[in-house]
């Protein structure tokens, strides 16, 4: 057990002084906090200097003269005459852009001329507000229907479905679908990346010192199976010490700009109330007013209530699905490492091992979409593709039995990995100059 440690200890202490341990570990949670403070900084940073758009209406119908909403950030004019008049005042900055409407009685048709491009969303909004014009007018010509009168009607009418698990004990919760689906895939996509980062570093180390004959050294006064599970673990814990280093630090960062720039991540949505008119039976319009709250909780709370599955639940078996996961990918990559001399030479025997975890990966959207159906069931038993099965699985709620089954099923796998990676890693790591084949591999679990 005293060799074992020290195996672990070289492993561990080795790694985490290297320039490149010490560099991705602060490098990371910067470009994480900038992923996600830019986005904010530069939205709100384009708002602010977005300059106002004057755009000169010329419409030949005469309908949406003086009737077009505007704002901050456009300014309408109207004009009558030939759009020919105008169009060379883009050119001395009297207009921004010039929207001409073309004059019939169907199908509602514009040009918008331009010198520099406009804002990606403003012919959008334009559009949108046409095309609200347009009806509007259709309903009081056609229908003789006042545009306040239809838009009660929608509300009153408009069906609002809120989905809500309930559990054997009656408890209910409101199941976020969207968010559970996107947390169930980012946590499938970061544990896969984390297991095939650290597995390649066991199978990397394994081939260095092979290489350098080290391991013929290390050989004479240690176990095989020690050396290989003491690469193992140390190779674990510098993941796990990265993983919670990156998570700290980026939280001190995001906490940092937030007492630095206290509005940064304040939206401009707050509690509002809302005035819904009912016609009464005497055709007149009655006020009445529905306040919409926002949720008076923790933040804990508010995150907790996104999930059908407990959220520190669901970090814990996120750690052990990590742990797991690395343990079984890392044994089956060092026992390659030690019975091939290069990395090229791995390749052949890589494939079928990564195949598992890469088709979890290609079914990423199938699992989400159905977290319960028979594909998210098997392959969240499946030792192999459980790691990111069941984490996409998670947030959408999984039974306990089955939980229970999956970890027990991996733990099992793990030890059958331990054995089958040990056979081959007593032998293969000092064998040299021959290339390997699946025959060879063989003949080596029955030594």
């Amino acid at each position: 057990m005293t060799k074992l440690k020290l195996i672990i200890a070289r492993e561990y202490l080795t790694r985490v002084k290297k320039k490149s341990f010490i560099i991705m570990t602060i490098l990371a949670p910067i470009l994480m906090t900038g992923l996600i403070v830019a986005p904010v900084v530069i939205t709100k940073r384009t708002l602010e200097t977005q300059k106002q758009m004057t755009v000169l209406v010329v419409d030949d119908n005469e309908f949406f003269i003086n009737k077009l909403d505007g704002n901050s950030f456009t300014f309408f004019t109207y004009r009558s005459g030939e759009i020919n008049e105008y169009k060379k005042e883009l050119f001395n900055g009297t207009y921004d852009a010039i929207l001409h409407i073309i004059k019939g009685n169907s199908a509602l048709r514009a040009n918008l001329y331009f010198e520099k491009d406009p804002p990606s969303r403003f012919v959008t909004d334009l559009e949108s507000q046409l095309d609200k014009k347009l009806f509007d007018k259709l309903l009081m010509d056609t229908f003789n229907i006042q545009p306040k009168q239809f838009e009660m009607l929608k509300k009153t009418t408009q069906a609002n479905i809120s989905s809500i698990k309930i559990d054997e004990q009656g408890n209910e919760k409101v199941s976020f679908v969207t968010i559970r689906k996107i947390v169930g895939m980012i946590s499938g996509l970061i544990i896969y990346f984390f297991i095939f980062m650290c597995a390649q570093q066991v199978l990397r180390g394994v081939l260095e010192e092979k290489t350098n004959r080290i391991v013929e050294i290390l050989i004479s006064t240690i176990k095989p199976i020690q050396l290989m599970l003491g690469k193992i673990v140390g190779v674990a814990l510098v993941g796990l010490t990265q993983f919670v280093l990156w998570i700290v630090l980026t939280l001190i960062l995001i906490v940092g700009v937030q007492i630095a720039v206290p509005n940064l991540f304040v939206s401009s949505s707050k509690m509002i109330e809302t005035s819904i008119q009912i016609q009464t039976p005497n055709h007149t319009l009655q006020s009445v007013d529905t306040p919409h709250l926002l949720p008076q909780s923790s933040l804990f709370e508010q995150i907790q209530n996104y999930f059908n599955f407990s959220f520190s639940a669901l970090l814990l078996c996120f750690l052990f699905y990590f742990i797991f996961g690395y343990l079984i990918y890392a044994s089956l990559y060092a026992a390659v490492g030690s019975a091939v001399d290069t990395e090229t030479d791995s390749q052949q025997f890589l494939l079928p091992v990564t195949i598992p975890l890469l088709l979890t990966i290609m079914l990423i959207m199938p699992i989400s979409e159905s977290p319960n159906g028979s594909l998210a069931f098997w392959m969240s038993m499946i030792p192999l593709t459980s790691p990111v099965a069941m984490l996409i699985r998670l947030p959408a709620g999984v039974p306990l039995h089955e939980l229970l089954a999956s970890m027990a099923l991996c733990v099992a796998f793990f030890f059958c990995c331990v054995w089958f990676a040990a056979k081959i890693y007593r032998i293969g790591i000092l064998m040299y100059g021959k290339k390997i084949t699946w025959r060879d591999l063989g003949k080596w679990l029955n030594y």
